[in-house]
């Protein structure tokens, strides 16, 4: 007779969602040795020294483990750009801001990050809503950088394509960011902010002080 697998618990309490996110950061450790298509529940059980069954108590599938890292990572992403846009702060520090903590949100908050990049693995209700969190985060990099156009912070740019460009580079980090590496993801956040949001400055204007306070 086989059993019937139960549905995972919701993520109500923090013991609950520190248990998965333990299970995450173990996924991918699995993930950069083997690759994430080459990974299956028994080898991500393995590396957590447990049956197989009781991870199936958390998550149903790889695709249910695949979507709470997009979902965990993009809720506070999507949080984070709203204390950001909370500020009185000029474009090019709140982008900066944004930068860090992306950087840091992706590659320390969330672990598991390489799934992170894998919407095109889930299907039907569940990737819509991700696709759905993934625009209204970028729309917030296309307001910032639309309203530092408009303020002659930055220089005259597409604002998507400039979206979409420094999205491209936050989100590689995750294929080669190391949390036992020499600099912190704070630290590159800080050097990625520095970079891309320079090259954005009109002629003659200096990055804002504020834009360091990641």
């Amino acid at each position: 007779m086989v059993q019937k697998l139960q549905d995972p618990p919701p993520v109500t309490d923090v013991k609950t969602l520190r248990r998965k996110r333990e299970i995450l950061e173990a996924a991918s450790r699995v993930f950069r040795r083997r690759g994430l298509h080459a990974t299956g529940m028994r080898e991500i059980a393995a590396e957590l020294e447990m049956h197989v069954g009781n991870l199936y108590y958390y998550f149903r599938n790889k695709e249910d483990l695949l979507a709470f890292c997009q979902e965990d990572a993009l809720a506070g992403l999507l949080d984070l750009a709203g204390h950001v846009r909370a500020t009185g702060l000029r474009a090019d520090a709140k982008l900066c801001r944004l930068i860090i903590g992306h950087v840091v949100r992706v590659n320390e908050e969330t672990p598991g990050a390489l799934a992170h990049l894998e919407v095109d693995a889930l299907t039907g209700d569940r990737r819509q809503k991700v696709l759905d969190q993934r625009d209204a985060y970028e729309a917030a990099y296309r307001k910032i950088i639309t309203d530092g156009v408009e303020q002659e912070v930055f220089r005259p740019v597409d604002a998507t394509v400039t979206a979409m460009a420094i999205l491209g580079a936050l989100n590689w980090t995750v294929k080669w960011y190391r949390q036992d590496g020499r600099r912190s993801s704070q630290e590159i956040g800080r050097e990625f902010a520095d970079l891309l949001v320079r090259g954005l400055l009109a002629p003659g204007v200096e990055l804002a002080a504020e834009s360091a306070d990641g």
